[in-house]
């Protein structure tokens, strides 16, 4: 019998988990690495540690699993997506650390090539927005200020890749420089109608070719792992960026489906089919995947905090030992006390897109507690996802019928409750709850007929609890109001 290992590259920590053929977890392991801010509104990783990490729970799961490498049939990967890395290609050293997807260092920048009237350019061929959270921006102020590094990438000196790249790389030993059209899609330079890197694009952000990867199928054998690694060389046959990874995971094939990923962030993707579908109310259009010449495309809302809230009630204020006990104490009052919080750390997401938001907390009386605060914060992460699907159903003119559900904050009953509520519609939490990596796996298993077909795998996708939307619909109304003028309030408080 053999088995499927998904590497879960993530924000805060590196994970691998083992699957059998029914799509079960048989072993896991985790490990965070370290949040590097050297300034307010700047994020960096170690990107060598995360290469350390992500290699040393790959090894830790199959142990835990009481497997060895012989009994992995294959590699699939998925990653934080618009991370960005640059590396020497003869030392495989990075030159500098990873420019986080949060990181808003560029912001001026993006400001910059808005105001030459571009926006629309870069939207049309790309279906992103201007924005720092792109992978663009971040390489080009890489080879802008890192002395002889743009000289350097322009003589092929230099590689470029998100961290499915990275991970390829040290995984085969430098035979491999790809990352897959998902990951492409993020990166401000890739043509999502043509499906290649594109031209115009990489010129008008001063992005020599040569430092790019190949752009390959989500499904296909790249490669093996190189031997010093693991005891077998195993196939590598999956990529794909995080959230088209749980909406693959989440069997969502056929237009109209929706998931969120309640992660770090909060990530909204609806599937659209074959033909992508350009927003109008600010979301994204992105590659969901590609599987050999066929290309499917989904709208995405991005939230750029969410579970990381809860993070800071128990890095930051220290109100909370563990991020499991905010539900306690969140249920500790029967309401948010009329204090909201609108976790703008890192600007604003979709549909808003303001990089010059900040956090801001609003309501508190004398009477506000730590149960307030905490239920403020998980209210936060349902109310960004309302916005989403506003806009998105908008988009798309389809109303949802349900909502399915993953990540960590996903075991959060109060919050997929008050998240039912809110919307109106039921959330669906599915049996398997780490669809992330089961989409890695189910995408790295297809390539090598693990399993024939989706067909095959849409069997094996079952619901766990369904949360049935049970307030006030006037009330919900008034909580919503409420929320988007707090959100005005957080707008625009840097200076650009």
């Amino acid at each position: 019998m053999s088995f499927i290992l998904a590497l879960d590259q993530g924000t805060t920590s590196s994970r691998a988990l083992v699957f059998d053929h029914d799509g079960n977890v048989r072993g896991l392991a985790q490990k965070e690495f370290r949040q590097i801010f050297p300034e307010p509104g700047l994020v960096e990783h170690d990107a060598e540690e995360i290469w350390a990490s992500q290699l040393g729970v790959a090894v830790e799961a199959v142990a835990r699993a009481g497997l060895s490498a012989a009994d992995i049939a294959a590699i699939g990967i998925t990653n934080q997506r618009e991370t960005t890395v640059v590396w020497d290609r003869r030392t495989g050293k990075p030159i500098h650390n990873a420019i986080v997807w949060q990181d808003r260092r560029t912001a001026a920048e993006c400001d910059r090539i808005k105001g030459l009237g571009l926006e629309a350019t870069f939207r049309a061929k790309t279906g992103l927005v201007l924005d720092p959270y792109f992978s663009g921006t971040k390489l080009a102020w890489l080879l802008d200020h890192l002395p002889g590094a743009r000289a350097r990438a322009e003589a092929g000196e230099l590689a470029f890749g998100t961290i499915d790249s990275w991970l390829v790389w040290n995984l085969t030993g430098g035979e491999r420089h790809l990352t897959d059209a998902s990951n492409a899609s993020r990166t401000l330079l890739f043509n999502i109608h043509e499906g290649n890197w594109d031209q115009e694009l990489l010129q008008l952000l001063r992005i020599p070719p040569a430092i790019l990867p190949e752009v390959v199928s989500s499904s296909q054998v790249y490669g093996e792992t190189a031997a010093r690694f693991f005891a077998a060389r195993v196939p590598i046959s999956g990529i794909a960026g995080d959230q088209q990874a749980a909406l693959f995971g989440q069997l969502c094939d056929r237009p109209g489906m929706v998931k969120n990923t309640y992660g770090t962030g909060c990530f909204m993707l609806m599937q659209t089919g074959e033909h992508p579908v350009l927003s109008e109310r600010n979301l994204l259009t992105t590659v969901a995947c590609r599987l050999g010449n066929r290309t499917e495309y989904a709208l995405e809302g991005s939230v750029f905090v969410a579970g990381a809230a809860v993070q800071w009630l128990r890095d930051g204020l220290g109100i909370i030992r563990s991020a499991e006990e905010v539900e306690a104490l969140a249920a500790s009052v029967p309401d948010s006390g009329g204090v909201y919080l609108v976790p703008a750390f890192a600007g604003l997401g979709a549909p808003h897109w303001d990089p010059y938001a900040r956090g801001t907390l609003l309501g508190i009386t004398r009477g506000t507690t730590a149960g307030h605060i905490a239920r403020a914060t998980l209210e936060s992460i349902a109310f960004q996802t309302a916005d989403l699907l506003e806009a998105m159903e908008s988009d798309a003119a389809t109303p949802l019928a349900e909502l399915r559900v993953d990540g960590g904050a996903t075991a959060n009953n109060l919050l997929m409750q008050f998240q039912a509520d809110l919307l109106g519609v039921p959330v669906v939490r599915p049996r398997v709850r780490e669809t992330t990596a089961l989409g890695a796996a189910y995408l790295a298993g297809l390539a090598i007929g693990y399993w024939q077909d989706r067909k095959e795998l849409g069997q094996l996708w079952q619901a766990e609890k369904t949360f049935t939307p049970a307030a006030d619909p006037a009330r919900m109304a008034e909580l919503r109001h409420n929320w988007s003028r707090a959100i005005e309030r957080s707008k625009g408080w840097v200076q650009p």
